[in-house]
């Protein structure tokens, strides 16, 4: 047997009145304590709750703000490194263009001698660190003083694997101006003396709903810098770095 909409409302009308006849109440919680005491309680836990959700973003800012500069007024580092941030038709996204515009133009400034991409290559038809390359060198950075890290998963990953893997102790890095706070944060807690450029971004959708992660992820980011976790991969040691620097120094 079929029932129509407005049966089916009827029928549970019809069941509400008899259970009302009956003397059955849905009891639910009260949405506002009654007491005072008991609303006290509660907007003292809002409270607590609101700031331990905020701290880790206010310890990033604490550490980092300080640190995070301009193209125009960046530190003259050996190295800068890039943060994936995506793909799009295979190649970067237009926020790691963004990033990717960045770095080309430290390079040329005489900023930076060697760009270090590191993103995300765990499967083989998603290739961060290619494409960054494929971009730079058409941007005019010479494809022997760019270096892939193919194990960037994350922003922690990115800068212990920078530290341990590659040997870089300095440099400046590129990434949004909601991410590159964390960036720091997790560079210099991973060894690194670490300087950052904001890149600015054309105020969408991305970017608000970067902004909102950030808020969660720094939770995350000061959970990596108290635990140190090994990177999700970490592998041998490479030269590539080194390398690099040594044949722009002409050795």
């Amino acid at each position: 047997m079929r029932f129509s909409r407005s049966g089916a409302r009827a029928t549970a009308g019809g069941r509400a009145q008899r259970w009302a006849a009956r003397g059955w109440r849905l009891r639910l919680p009260p949405l506002i304590p009654r007491t005072r005491r008991a609303q006290r309680r509660t907007v003292q836990a809002l409270m607590l709750a609101a700031v331990l959700a905020l701290a880790p973003a206010t310890w990033l800012h604490a550490v980092a703000d300080s640190r995070v500069r301009t193209t125009a007024d960046a530190p003259a580092r050996d190295v800068v490194v890039v943060f994936g941030a995506g793909l799009w038709r295979g190649g970067p996204s237009p926020y790691l263009a963004n990033r990717l515009d960045t770095a080309a133009e430290l390079y040329r400034e005489g900023k930076a001698k060697v760009v270090l991409v590191t993103g995300d290559n765990s499967r083989t038809e998603y290739d961060e660190p290619d494409a960054m390359r494929a971009y730079l060198v058409s941007h005019g950075v010479p494809d022997h003083r760019i270096v892939s890290d193919f194990a960037g998963f994350d922003t922690w990953d990115s800068c212990v694997r920078a530290k341990k893997i590659f040997g870089v102790d300095r440099a400046v890095l590129v990434s949004q101006g909601f991410h590159i706070r964390r960036a720091i944060g997790l560079c210099r807690a991973a060894g690194l003396d670490a300087y950052g450029v904001g890149v600015d971004a054309r105020r969408d959708a991305t970017w608000y709903y970067g902004g909102v992660r950030e808020i969660l992820a720094a939770g995350k980011a000061a959970l990596d810098v108290v635990t140190e976790p090994d990177p999700r991969f970490l592998g041998r040691q490479e030269n590539g770095v080194a390398e690099a620097l040594a044949e722009a120094s002409g050795g």
